[in-house]
């Protein structure tokens, strides 16, 4: 049974790879303990994702905090989080025990860089 749970995870994985924009992802469980992270191009230190993984667990728990306070069920449940900055987009999405979080380029970033690439 656990192999078979692997093999989705990979395949899961191999799945967000193919998608346009994709940086990095990090699994995590609930605890914080970063269970499996790569990057694109550079790797990423392990200290990154540790740090990652405890930053978006405090936003998770927060965000759910926070919106089971302002609404009544069934709307006041978080699924996911969508963070977009500057630099690039982070979702993060808690299920059961364990929290994904991917990260990749903003596309409308990368949008506005082509523009300014053409009217230079």
């Amino acid at each position: 049974m656990q192999s078979n749970q692997v093999n989705e995870v990979e395949e899961m994985v191999k799945e967000l790879k193919k998608n346009i924009g994709f940086k990095a992802y990090i699994i995590l469980n609930n605890d914080g303990i970063v269970i499996k992270w790569e990057q694109v191009d550079v790797p990423m230190p392990y200290e990154v994702a540790v740090q990652h993984a405890h930053l978006v667990l405090d936003l998770c728990s927060k965000s759910k905090k926070h919106i089971r306070e302002l609404f009544d069920p069934p709307d006041n449940d978080v699924e996911n989080i969508r963070l977009r900055t500057d630099d690039y987009e982070l979702i993060a999405a808690q299920h059961g025990h364990f929290t994904l979080i991917v990260i990749q380029e903003d596309p409308s970033m990368k949008a506005k860089t082509d523009d300014e690439e053409e009217d230079m």
